[in-house]
């Protein structure tokens, strides 16, 4: 128990490194595809990059910006590296004069929804209203998502807090019983 204090110190250490190591591009895309794969917060991630990266297109789209500088600014803005590796491979497609729908057929980020909403909005002329509804609903469903986890993380915090005050209760009059024994 005398270490205690190099514990702290190389926990301390390591979480310091890897902050560093996820904020260069080579941590980002080490650790974007794993957060991505994560059991609870994968789909809020995955829910929250496309509702940003419809949301942006859409309002640039609208605002006359030429949708290869739009999905060039779009795939920068997305928060997460493959998000913009799937947009940029999507760019390079509406470039060689192919669909935008291909490539994020192919992508695991884009739902099949959004891929079948982008079709439509192509085929119509209206990508960016198609856009724009793709937002809200993500930005709905991510809503209800983080409503519905702090309705899980309240009785958790409740009962952690709990154990802890125990623990102190215990810790508190443990001390007096053990002296009443040995006085009694």
């Amino acid at each position: 128990m005398a270490w205690w204090y190099l514990i702290f110190g190389a926990l301390g250490t390591c979480a310091f490194f890897f902050i560093r190591f996820a904020r260069t591009d080579r941590g980002k895309e080490v650790i974007h595809p794993i957060a991505l794969k994560l059991p609870i917060f994968g789909k809020i991630i995955q829910k929250v990059a496309v509702a940003r990266f419809t949301r942006t297109l859409g309002t640039m789209l609208s605002s006359g910006v030429p949708i290869l500088e739009a999905l060039l600014i779009c795939s920068r803005t997305a928060g997460n590296k493959v998000v913009e590796r799937d947009v940029q491979q999507a760019r390079i497609a509406i470039s060689e004069g192919k669909s935008m729908v291909e490539p994020l057929s192919e992508s695991d980020v884009f739902p099949p929804m959004v891929v079948q909403m982008i079709a439509v909005g192509e085929s119509t002329g209206a990508l960016d209203a198609m856009l724009n509804k793709i937002a809200e609903f993500y930005e709905d469903e991510v809503d209800t998502a983080v409503a519905g986890m702090k309705q899980l993380i309240e009785p958790i915090m409740i009962l952690v807090l709990g154990v802890i005050v125990g623990a102190l209760v215990i810790a508190m009059y443990l001390p007096i019983f053990k002296m009443g024994t040995v006085i009694g």
